[in-house]
């Protein structure tokens, strides 16, 4: 049986103060449905109506989920199965926005049809190949509430095209139930998510959601068909680069029949460092090793 929770369910902070809208069992699966970035506020590309924008209305998550049987200290794993997205979607840049915000002049909103027969998005004519993926997801943190558009060990705002469909994703848990939610769809976007948006989409998002039996970590965690991967979080993205790779090794160090040294000359020879965004107030890094060297070494998490 699917469970279900509707977009107007959705909260901008994730908070171990946040009251549940939906309870389920571990092993459930859910059927999400999520809001727009901007919560539907853009619906044309006049920028007199772009200046009126509630910027406190941004990012919303729909949940929270209390995942009944999780217990602070687990590891929750939500396997994404489907992901489903609105037939439009919008996108802005301006200045004091992403990588470019110091050279633009203007601030400019575009609205773009989302060809979902031939999965492509006609940027002026290049059809750029869709790619679905979920920017916001992630549980109750520790301490103070924080707010959807700020990555963490939590997850939050990670914006990683990793997170899309066929991934498994391993959350931290830091409250009881784990409180999840999920939100910020994109069609289609980029490693870097430089403009300061993707094509910001509503839709809804089918998932599992389980307790993890042999992964602990620390930080956000996911498994793919090409390998498996460590999300950090930082302010500095050369920390949270390095802190990736320094979580991925102790989680496989005894799990291989080698030294540390060794496992770290081989994470040379086949890890790849790479990013997922580095527009939020915390930039996010993710470090990558092959599927093969888990096949290799029978490495399964579960």
């Amino acid at each position: 049986m699917t469970k279900h929770i509707s977009k107007e369910n959705y909260f901008y902070s994730m908070s171990k103060d946040n009251e549940p809208k939906l309870s389920i069992n571990i092993g459930d699966t859910v059927e999400i449905e999520t809001h727009d970035c901007f919560t539907g506020q853009i619906i044309d590309e006049d920028i007199k109506n772009f200046n009126g924008l509630d910027w406190e209305a941004i990012n919303p998550a729909t949940g929270p989920i209390y995942v009944d049987g999780i217990k602070k200290g687990d590891v929750l794993k939500v396997t994404i199965n489907n992901i489903d997205v609105s037939d439009s979607g919008v996108m802005i840049t301006g200045p004091n926005m992403g990588v470019m915000g110091k050279h633009l002049k203007q601030t400019t909103v575009r609205l773009f049809d989302v060809n979902k027969d031939k999965n492509t998005v006609d940027f002026k004519g290049l059809e750029v190949p869709m790619n679905k993926m979920i920017g916001v997801i992630g549980v109750a943190p520790e301490s103070d509430a924080m707010n959807n558009g700020t990555p963490d060990t939590h997850g939050g705002n990670m914006d990683s095209v990793k997170v899309t469909e066929g991934a498994i994703l391993y959350l931290p848990v830091f409250v009881d139930g784990a409180l999840f939610g999920l939100g910020d769809l994109h069609a289609a976007m980029g490693d870097g998510e430089v403009s300061v948006s993707g094509l910001e989409v509503s839709g809804s998002v089918n998932v599992t959601i389980e307790k993890a039996e042999n992964v602990c970590t620390h930080h956000p965690f996911l498994i793919d068909a090409d390998g498996a991967y460590m999300f950090v979080s930082d302010k500095d993205l050369n920390h949270a680069v390095n802190q990736s790779v320094i979580e991925m090794i102790h989680l496989l160090e005894d799990k291989v029949p080698m030294t540390k040294e060794e496992l770290t000359m081989l994470m040379s020879l086949i890890g790849q460092t790479e990013i997922n965004q580095v527009v939020d107030p915390k930039k996010t890094a993710r470090f990558k090793v092959p599927m093969y060297f888990l096949e290799k070494y029978n490495i399964q998490f579960n």
